[in-house]
């Protein structure tokens, strides 16, 4: 059995209430030009949960995160991440981490001074930054290439970088959008195991992946997002039970029970 990875410094604090949920949401919706994309979506997370966020291409999982990381307001309904309102971006950055599709780098840094030049974003001290940044890049295999241009990197290792910079802050919420993507089996499974202890130490981790089976082995909640609205919720154990003549169901049979022009109940209606 591996060693579970640390994931915090032993003396840190917990900034987070654990009574009050992670990410809460009530009726958010997004409208472009007169089209829904998001349709009063309602969402309670608890803290320390993996939460993994499942829909089709288009279903609208990138603009509920861009929502609910402050990057993109809602045209109505309202929501709060680390008991911040998603519409107050400048505090709502202090608690989360956020690791899009395509990470946010900048290519003319070498990967060092991309996580330096975050830290210092960030506001982190200089001394245990460069202590995390360094035993973060050792985990991902980074260290090597770490002092090369990003320009140079190839499409997992950008990935890498783009990862350890959305949790080297230690945020309460991060939120993950396909984080495997490009990753060989290796760095895959150190992100898996990764997810798993920031979930251990208090971190809410929101996953929006089409890897199905990596939701079905970490999260332990789970929202179905079709259509912009959440047409299934619960535990992968939860969901598995509801799909009718399947005596062993996967997440994949839920998820494509769901998402079609059929309607789904569930227990929240």
């Amino acid at each position: 059995m591996r060693e579970r990875i640390q994931t915090s410094d032993t003396d840190a604090e917990s900034t987070s209430t654990p009574a009050q949920p992670a990410i809460v949401t009530d009726e958010l919706r997004r409208e472009y030009g007169g089209e829904t994309a998001i349709d009063g979506v309602s969402l309670s997370v608890d803290r320390g949960t993996v939460y993994g966020f499942l829909g089709p291409n288009g279903a609208g999982k990138t603009t509920t995160i861009r929502m609910l990381t402050g990057l993109l307001p809602p045209t109505s309904g309202s929501g709060h991440v680390g008991g911040v309102s998603i519409e107050n971006r400048e505090a709502l950055v202090e608690h989360i981490g956020y690791l899009p599709e395509s990470p946010p780098i900048h290519e003319e840094f070498t990967g060092r001074e991309q996580l330096e030049y975050h830290a210092g974003l960030r506001g982190m001290d200089s001394t245990v930054a460069e202590t995390r940044i360094e035993k973060l890049l050792d985990r991902f295999d980074l260290t090597p290439d770490a002092d090369s241009r990003i320009v140079t990197y190839s499409k997992g290792m950008r990935q890498k970088t783009g990862f350890v910079q959305a949790i080297m802050h230690r945020p309460d919420v991060v939120f993950l959008d396909e984080p495997t993507s490009g990753l060989d089996p290796r760095a895959a499974r150190t992100v898996r195991e990764t997810i798993d202890s920031l979930a251990d130490d208090g971190t809410t981790v929101f996953l929006s992946t089409h890897l199905l089976p990596v939701v079905e082995d970490l999260a332990g909640e789970v929202g179905i997002l079709y259509e912009g609205a959440v047409v299934a919720r619960g535990s992968p154990a939860e969901l598995r039970s509801r799909v009718e003549g399947e005596t062993e169901s996967s997440l994949e049979d839920v998820f494509l029970d769901v998402t079609t022009d059929e309607p789904y109940a569930t227990d929240d209606g």
